[in-house]
């Protein structure tokens, strides 16, 4: 759970409603990047080794300021994007 700093409740929840908009983006070369996950920590550590099995991945380190849980700890908050292959698209990435 994310905590909230006192008098920074609508920055931080603005952002997080910012993050749930970012979902796809288009690398240099053309190739389409789906977002499967934001977060940090184990679970971070977890996600990357599971979607590496999956397919091509490509990690992105995210501003963690005003997450309070993370800042506290000094961890870094990361976004995993998978390389979308328009041959082997299916269900899983729409």
């Amino acid at each position: 759970m994310v905590e909230l700093e006192t008098g920074n409740e609508k920055k931080i929840q603005e952002r997080m409603a910012e993050e749930e908009l970012v979902k796809e983006r288009i690398d240099e070369q053309g190739n389409k990047w789906k977002k499967v996950y934001f977060g940090g920590g184990e679970h971070f550590k977890n996600w990357l080794e599971q979607c590496r099995e999956l397919g091509e991945v490509m990690v992105e380190e995210a501003d963690s300021t005003g997450y309070k849980c993370f800042e506290m700890a000094g961890e870094k908050l990361y976004r995993i994007w998978m390389k979308v292959d328009p041959e082997k698209h299916d269900e899983l990435f729409e």
